[in-house]
């Protein structure tokens, strides 16, 4: 789990239900962090109330603090929940990206297989 993560809302506050949830989401991208990378580690989720003509928005960004690198993902959708789901599932493939290019034997394991 990530230790340490820190949340703000921007025109919004963010009620104990929302913290959880992000807590829950954001926590256990730890499993895809390098091993040498998991303690080190640190997570900045901002949650922003967009008043668009339509309606509410709400805009999500996530901000991951990695050795060597700060990746971050940011979504927009009408409900706080799914602009959370939908940042988590970008920053996940960032990370996947990220553990390829520092784990050697990850990365090499494509070229040679054989097709």
């Amino acid at each position: 789990m990530i230790a340490s993560i820190d949340m703000a809302g921007v025109k919004f506050t963010i009620d104990e239900s929302t913290k959880q949830y992000i807590m829950q989401k954001i926590g256990r991208l730890d499993r895809y962090l390098p091993r040498h990378a998991r303690k080190s580690v640190t997570a900045d989720v901002k949650l922003k109330l967009v008043n668009q003509a339509n309606g509410d928005k709400y805009e999500a960004e996530i901000m991951l603090n990695v050795p060597d690198k700060v990746l971050t993902a940011k979504n927009s959708a009408t409900n706080a929940f799914a602009s959370i789901d939908l940042a988590e599932s970008k920053i996940l493939a960032q990370l996947h990206k990220y553990k390829e290019a520092t784990i050697l034997h990850v990365g090499r394991r494509r070229l040679f297989s054989k097709r």
